[in-house]
């Protein structure tokens, strides 16, 4: 009860920190036994459940009855609730549960301070306890603090091993049911649209084709069997393309495969930065699957320098990203946060790099390369076909624009909890949920992609390469968007450092989400086109 800490004199420059600080809302955190310090807090619309915030607040600003100036207040006394669970059999008990209630009090003691004093205000003895009903702390210069605590040590139900379950309690779990539901109408509906070109348009398509006898119906041949001389003919920039494609495999399989870790629970909170270790470890092993797609890609656009395709695809988007993410770092740095990531960090990351993920490229990329090349269904034509005057719903920005906005749409309520529990100290542990959105993730790219490549190529457009790319990774511009729309609506963010990294990471952010997007629509793009134009006899 009431055990006092310190008893600190402000002078100047710690009255102007500790304003600074609580200005900022900065929180104080702590561990117990692992578990983090929370404040349990009611929910104004539920009696019965409690929302836990990370920390508690170093203080609050307000005003006295009657007065219009803002004063500081420290939150001095911390009045701690541990909770624990006794075992029957054993007669030990473990840690279940570390809750506090923070207070202001301007503490009261009789005559002169020494170590023996004791508070007026707070006194075990006396059985006076802090209620929260005395004045509180103000922060001035030249004002003394009395730093207090109480520790109340309260028997739980709860057994240690579900001791994170009221951590990671979902209050509202109907809203990502609405979210899931909304989204497979999205899938259902593009589903519908796939199967309908599948079986009524290639089917007839196909059937029509095959019975063209005369001469005079071969020459009136429309549609996308028009071009099968130049759908097969590699695009411009192709070596880019690859790298891209590789770079969005590797990225594909180490999100896949986290995710599969994190929905069965090998990845929990209590185990810290277990999440980012994984997801940089696979990062590195998936090197493999990377280097072995771009060089198998590289090779059906009749490329020799595979070393030249690997190298770019082991160091271009990590380059990229590391680059972005090391000035995001000097720049905490320069604030002198802890949050910084330290050198020997840094190095380590440089060496997982270099040290196993480049040389996991360069393997995958030489089985990719030896690997006989992939035959194309039809013959490349050696004089490229003039394309046609496109009608502008056609245009290759306007469709591309278009093909992003579903992806997007079917994921974009998953996206707003994630944001949440980055930017605002809440868990995020319902990957059970992300799993599953990310799946409709996965189909709606590639749906939404191949009905645009059809309606492209019907209109005698075969430059679809980049185009299947880019159709769906648009859904990252709008990622980027919702990001800043989430900025300046739900973040009270002043200082410009801050605000420099939310949107650096949110560009990085975005950046990953285009690679693996636009892989998927690549990869259901290259399938669509090989499947229709081998179903078709070519004279």
């Amino acid at each position: 009860m009431c055990n006092v800490v310190c008893r600190l004199i402000l002078n100047a420059k710690t009255t102007k920190e500790f304003k600074e600080k609580i200005e900022d809302e900065y929180r104080v955190n702590m561990i117990l036994d692992n578990l983090p310090l929370v404040v349990p807090l009611r929910r104004p619309d539920q009696e019965s459940s409690l929302v836990y915030l990370h920390g508690f607040l170093v203080g609050l600003k307000g005003q006295y009855a009657g007065n219009k100036d803002e004063k500081h207040f420290i939150h001095n006394h911390l009045t701690f609730v541990v909770k624990y669970h006794r075992d029957p059999v054993t007669e030990f008990s473990r840690i279940v549960g570390f809750e506090v209630k923070p207070f202001s009090v301007k503490h009261e003691y009789e005559g002169e301070w020494d170590e023996n004093t004791r508070l007026t205000t707070c006194d075990p003895h006396a059985k006076k306890i802090i209620s929260g009903t005395e004045p509180p702390q103000e922060v001035e210069d030249k004002k003394e603090i009395i730093f207090t605590y109480d520790v109340e040590f309260q028997e739980s139900d709860v057994k240690w091993a579900s001791r994170w379950d009221s951590y990671l309690l979902m209050a509202d779990d109907q809203i990502h049911w609405f979210s899931i539901i909304n989204s497979l109408m999205i899938v259902l509906f593009l589903s519908g649209m796939v199967a309908m070109i599948m079986l009524r348009t290639l089917y007839r398509d196909i059937s029509k084709y095959n019975q063209l006898e005369t001469q005079e119906e071969a020459q009136e041949e429309t549609g996308w069997k028009l071009v099968h001389g130049d759908v097969f003919r590699p695009p411009s920039s192709s070596d880019l393309l690859c790298v891209y494609v590789g770079t969005g495999v590797q990225f594909f399989g180490m999100v896949l495969v986290t995710m599969m870790f994190a929905a069965l629970g090998f990845l929990s909170p209590a185990n810290r930065g277990g999440l980012m270790t994984a997801m940089l470890l696979l990062w590195a092993l998936m090197g493999l699957c990377g280097g072995y797609s771009s060089a198998r890609l590289y090779k059906l656009f009749k490329g020799t320098e595979w070393k030249k395709i690997t190298l770019k695809t082991a160091f271009m988007f990590p380059s990229i990203v590391f680059a972005i993410f090391f000035v995001l770092n000097a720049l905490i740095w320069g604030q002198r946060s802890s949050g910084a990531v330290p050198f020997g960090t840094m190095f380590a990351l440089v060496f997982l790099w270099f040290g196993i993920s480049v040389p996991l490229v360069f393997l995958g990329g030489q089985i990719g390369f030896k690997k006989p090349e992939i035959e194309d269904p039809v013959k490349t034509s050696k004089i490229p076909r003039q394309i046609p005057e496109q009608a502008w719903y056609m245009n290759s920005v306007f469709a591309i624009l278009i093909g992003g906005i579903l992806p997007f749409g079917a994921v974009f309520i998953e996206l707003f909890f994630i944001l949440t529990s980055i930017w605002l100290h809440q868990f995020y542990y319902i990957f059970g949920f992300l799993f599953i959105v990310f799946l409709i993730l996965v189909v709606t790219c590639a749906e939404i992609t191949i009905v645009l490549c059809y309606f492209q190529l019907c209109s005698e457009d075969y430059m679809w390469w980049w185009r299947s790319y880019l159709t769906s990774g648009s859904s990252a511009l709008y990622l980027f968007l919702y990001a800043t729309f989430y900025f300046f609506t739900k973040l009270e963010i002043t200082k410009p450092v801050s605000g420099v990294l939310y949107f650096g990471y949110m560009l990085l952010l975005s950046y990953g989400f285009f690679v693996v997007t636009g892989t998927i629509g690549f990869y259901a793009c290259f399938w669509f086109t090989r499947l229709i134009y081998s179903s078709v006899k070519v004279d």
